[in-house]
């Protein structure tokens, strides 16, 4: 009968052992499936980093695509031409002056030294060429609608004679071949010198604009 009990003692203890050992397979089964499912969120990270990098590219693309930074500037396209210019005259407030005014029609461009100007009566062959004056040459860029001009000096008629009537300007554009004729009315004196050398043109830019 003892003999039956202590059988049974290590029966009992055996099976405990086993049990134990089974529960042990268990949680070590139990922890391996886990160990995914904790390295779950780690995938989840890296493909949210895959998304930021998607999107900071498709930011870059955005940003590339923007337009440039626009002001209101033009193109210097080069010496204005006699096409591109609106020329016209005015008296100066002073006497013997005459303001040769260049408004650019065309894109932006620049005018740079002494325009041509003949002076021519309204009667009678010839003219007068005018001179250049001793003044330094600006570069003057004019964008579209803008515009600049250039003094022309001339001796007032305070002789008792009637004088020469000037009625019209050929004009030359500094750097340029073509001329454009311009209305005017001033009036000369017809002297024993000559009236030329008394007849000056300032460069484009120049004086009180």
């Amino acid at each position: 009968m003892r003999a039956q009990k202590i059988t049974l003692a290590t029966l009992a203890l055996a099976t405990g052992l086993t049990l134990t050992a089974c529960q042990g397979d268990d949680t070590a089964a139990s922890t391996d499936d886990a160990a995914p499912a904790a390295s779950s969120p780690a995938g989840d990270d890296g493909g949210s980093g895959k998304e930021t990098q998607e999107t900071a590219a498709t930011s870059g693309d955005t940003a590339s695509d923007a337009p440039e930074g626009s002001g209101g500037g033009q193109i210097n396209t080069g010496p204005c031409k006699t096409a591109n210019l609106d020329i016209s005259s005015a008296h100066g407030m002073g006497e013997g002056t005459l303001h040769i005014a260049f408004k650019n029609t065309g894109d932006a461009c620049f005018l740079k030294g002494f325009p041509g100007v003949d002076l021519k009566a309204d009667s009678g062959p010839g003219g007068i060429n005018a001179n250049r004056s001793d003044l330094a040459t600006p570069s003057v860029v004019l964008k579209t609608g803008e515009s600049t001009r250039a003094t022309l000096h001339y001796p007032a008629n305070h002789s008792d004679g009637s004088g020469v009537d000037i009625t019209l300007l050929d004009i030359t554009p500094p750097n340029e071949t073509h001329s454009k004729t311009v209305p005017t009315k001033i009036n000369v004196p017809v002297t024993d010198h000559s009236t030329s050398d008394e007849v000056i043109i300032d460069p484009v830019g120049t004086g009180k604009q």
